[in-house]
């Protein structure tokens, strides 16, 4: 079997689960049972039949080349939880002890899944043909005239919107920070809604985030004070865009809301999946995937989005090694990136017995901050940095006398040889992800992956001596 069909791990697989009950429909799918005429071929692609509450079962086919996934079930959750089964089944680390890989052997697929198949490689060479063609023609059949107006119509609808916002700031300081505890969400919540008619939606973000402070907890007018001040810093960078140097200026632009685009140099690479998570808004679902190369030694974000209550279709097995085409966006500090076709494959075994070929190189507690630090001085709006912790040990902190720990004081990852510590965030605290942190750790050191921001560390893989793979937190 060649690199596009190595089975993955279980844990890879669940991996791409869009929530934690579609994890575990897709564990109660993992035996052999309801599953028939499954199989696989080494190029790729996985197909199988799953019997359902109906006559007709459920036609299932993965080409784990993307992953790209296809069930005719009426799921709308991406992958659905047939997939997800049909993977642990391919995986061979399924629910079932009586279950062996042979349940799902190679062979040719049948015509149903071929059919699809066939229809993404032909999709995927229009793609690349479109692509050869893109900077003549469609370049030559743009009004550069027209685009230019919209995007001053644009700029002065959000100039607008900043200088409204501003007003609303200096009457919460004139007023005193106490007044916005009494005036309530509503006030902030009809500011936000201008800030969407004037295009600015990252600015409405922020300023639903600021209507949110002031019934977060003790400590409140603090935090107000911080995050008014940020987003004020914001308004006046927009106000003076043409003074800026040109890659501050684009960071300004995107995180007042403008759409950033992928201009860099292409940066092809074997990258190693480090994590993959989700997160909720109301509205939009955000799935954020870290990726590290292993030639180029960059860190790169591709993030992927779906609305209605869909989850993004893109999902990539955490702990395996992908070889494919970066581009990245433009900016300070910007670490997103546009994936261009990528092939799932294993690490070359140079007599290691890691699929992933381990963690990325880290460093220290001490390491990791300056790091953020330094990603600051290119985006102040930064709210954290990727980054690999080495040799590094979760302990609880203690809080109040009596206390033994992890409850009151918290967690905290110090250097095995004592000479620094890295709090973990607090929202990291409350997730199961802390406790599978710890016993992966079981006091030994550990390598760790993850974002260092302004209220602590907050851990998304981690890899052990003990543990030969990618052991995803999220």
């Amino acid at each position: 079997m060649d690199e596009a069909g190595v089975r993955w791990t279980a844990e890879q697989v669940l991996a791409l689960a869009p929530d934690d009950a579609s994890r575990k429909a897709g564990a109660r799918l993992s035996a052999a049972g309801p599953w028939s005429g499954a199989g696989s071929s080494a190029e790729g692609a996985v197909w199988g039949l799953c019997k359902g509450s109906g006559k007709t079962p459920y036609r299932t086919v993965i080409d784990t080349n993307g992953p790209a996934y296809r069930c005719d079930c009426p799921s709308r959750k991406f992958p659905c939880k047939h997939a997800l089964g049909l993977l642990l089944l391919w995986a061979g680390e399924g629910t079932s002890a009586v279950r062996t890989v042979a349940d799902v052997a190679d062979g040719a697929a049948p015509d149903w899944a071929e059919e699809w198949l066939a229809e993404r490689r032909k999709r995927g060479a229009e793609r690349e043909a479109k692509a050869g063609d893109a900077a003549g023609g469609a370049a030559g059949q743009a009004d550069p005239e027209a685009a230019r107006r919209r995007a001053e119509r644009r700029a002065a609808r959000i100039t607008e919107g900043v200088l409204e916002l501003e007003r609303r700031l200096a009457d919460l300081l004139r007023g005193g920070l106490a007044g916005a505890e009494q005036s309530g969400y509503g006030t902030w919540e009809e500011t936000a809604a201008r800030m969407v008619d004037a295009q600015a939606p990252g600015l409405a973000a922020r300023v639903r985030e600021l209507g949110a402070i002031p019934g977060s907890g003790a400590g409140w007018p603090v935090r107000l004070l911080e995050e008014s001040a940020m987003v004020r810093l914001l308004g006046r960078g927009w106000l003076g865009l043409d003074r800026l140097p040109a890659p501050l200026a684009t960071t300004v632009r995107t995180r007042v809301g403008l759409p950033s685009s992928a201009e860099g140099p292409p940066v092809r690479d074997r990258w190693l999946v480090l994590a993959q998570y989700d997160t909720y808004d109301g509205k939009i679902t955000t799935r954020r995937i870290w990726l590290y190369g292993r030639a180029s030694g960059r860190t790169a974000l591709v993030m992927g989005f779906g609305a209605a209550g869909r989850s993004p279709q893109r999902a990539l097995p955490v702990g395996r090694v992908i070889e494919a085409e970066l581009t990245p966006h433009a900016g300070a500090g910007q670490l997103r990136a546009d994936l261009g076709e990528a092939v799932v494959g294993a690490e070359p075994a140079a007599g290691a017995a890691k699929p992933d070929g381990g963690p990325p190189p880290g460093g220290t507690a001490r390491a990791a901050v300056e790091a953020y630090g330094s990603a600051l001085c290119d985006d102040p709006w930064l709210e954290s940095w990727p980054v690999t912790l080495t040799d590094v040990i979760p302990v609880p902190v203690p809080g109040a006398p009596g206390d033994r720990g992890g409850a009151g004081g918290g967690w905290q990852l110090a250097d095995a040889e004592g000479e620094s510590a890295l709090p973990i965030a607090p929202a990291a605290l409350t997730r199961p992800g802390l406790w599978r942190l710890v016993a992966v750790s079981g006091g030994d050191p550990v390598t760790v992956f993850g974002e260092c921001g302004h209220r602590g560390f907050t851990p998304l893989s981690v890899w052990s001596a003990h543990s030969p793979e990618t052991v995803q937190l999220t």
